[in-house]
């Protein structure tokens, strides 16, 4: 038998938001020696980087864990932050996991002697098998532009953002329209602030349509059980902006078009901004109009299953754009216009140089098939698109967890065996 000098344990799992509990439900269930190191507390992520009104955008029958799923009393609501964090601290108590908080894993190595050496905050360990259960959403993306802002300007990221009351009174400038900018830009446009939003290139869908949430008319398509391989676009699905509408106050759509009507500025992508005028491309109708057709699209694929399946469902018109931009306008006089906050919602990057492994590509992503590296014994879990649109989801983490679990569980009992 092998003894080790460090602390040793025949897998660790790097994380301990839904995706590390979720591996960790079934590593305890097959009796397998594991830990999981949490650099913070269980599911922190969750209470400190959303902001106060966030609701999750899809419905809460759809939260579904191992051994666990949402059992409240609206299924087909939309939970708010503490209670998407209190959900899951309630799931870590139902089968007490061997999670060690306030752990931080500095670097990752390949053990000359086979499986991984870890360096952490506790000290050295070593593991057969490794789970890295980190999401992808890592380093907060703010162009470097933003360093020529006038230091009057407040700025933060989307990921900093909590109310509008914690901002300094004044309009502000909303830049990205994925899933976080539109909705915090509808955020401070219903807590009465000024909102000028650099629109970009997200896609939009339709909250209900003909009776039903439209996350439930594609479950039962079964939308959500593609691979990513067999999706449009193939692996460049990662890629992907996730489509913006919002959960708040029992979900609806998100449209911007709308927001302009009320006063709301819409501009293209932002491009610079140089003695303090943000500077923008002729982007803003081409993105509005883009938005629009995947929606309609979605509503077209939903109106071939109806007919398709012989379904009987409520006849609903289709969206009529209320807004159209009558020009393009390209600047914008921050002083001028009372802006005294940016607001960057342009995404993240990854952070893997803690992790010394030949499995990533150029960009620093991860090169994996269903999570499977082909280093041995590494595992990835919790990226979005791991294996299909639920991956980063609480829709099919419970999927993923058991497809990695089976393998992590052969490779144990056949290293015991060995």
């Amino acid at each position: 038998m092998t003894t080790y000098s460090t602390e040793h344990h025949d897998v660790i799992v790097i994380g301990g938001g839904q995706a590390g509990l979720s591996i960790s439900w079934h590593l305890t269930r097959s009796g397998i020696d594991h830990v999981v190191l949490e650099r913070d507390t269980i599911a922190h992520e969750w209470s400190d980087t959303r902001w106060d009104n966030f609701t999750l955008v899809t419905p809460n029958w759809q939260c579904v864990l191992p051994g666990y799923r949402y059992d409240g009393p609206d299924p087909h609501g939309f939970m708010a932050r503490d209670e998407v964090y209190a959900w899951l601290r309630g799931y870590a108590q139902t089968f007490d996991p061997p999670v060690r908080e306030g752990v931080q894993v500095n670097d990752l190595t390949v053990a000359p002697t086979g499986g991984f050496a870890l360096g952490t905050s506790a000290g050295s360990m070593h593991a057969d098998q490794v789970v890295v259960a980190v999401g992808g959403y890592h380093i907060p993306t703010i162009p470097r532009f933003a360093e020529k802002l006038p230091a009057s300007i407040t700025q933060l990221h989307s990921a900093q953002y909590r109310n509008a009351d914690d901002l300094p009174e004044g309009a502000v400038l909303v830049v990205g329209t994925g899933q976080s900018g539109a909705q915090i830009a509808e955020d401070l446009h219903l807590a009465g602030r000024q909102v000028h939003l650099a629109v970009g290139n997200a896609p939009r869908v339709a909250r209900f349509y003909r009776g039903r949430d439209c996350v439930a008319w594609l479950h039962d398509m079964g939308h959500y059980d593609i691979p990513i391989q067999d999706q449009p676009g193939g692996l460049g699905k990662r890629e992907n902006t996730n489509h913006y509408v919002t959960g708040r106050d029992g979900g609806r759509d998100i449209d911007l078009r709308a927001f302009a009507r009320q006063g709301m500025g819409l501009y293209g992508r932002l491009i610079d901004i140089t003695s303090g005028t943000a500077y923008f491309d002729s982007s803003l109708a081409k993105s509005l109009d883009h938005a629009d057709a995947v929606a309609e699209s979605i509503k077209d694929s939903i109106d071939a299953y109806i007919a398709r399946e012989h379904l009987t469902a409520p006849i609903e018109e289709r969206y009529t754009p209320v807004w159209q931009p009558e020009s393009e306008p390209t600047e914008l006089d921050l002083a001028a216009h009372g802006i005294t906050s940016v607001l960057w919602s342009v995404g993240f990057r990854t952070d893997y140089r803690w992790l010394r492994a030949g499995v990533f590509d150029g960009e620093g992503h991860p090169c994996h098939n269903r999570g499977v590296t082909t280093t041995s014994g590494l595992y990835f879990l919790g990226l979005p698109w791991l294996h299909t649109w639920g991956s980063g989801r609480f829709a099919a983490i419970a999927r993923d967890a058991e497809y990695l679990a089976d393998r992590i569980t052969v490779a144990a009992h056949t290293s015991a065996v060995a």
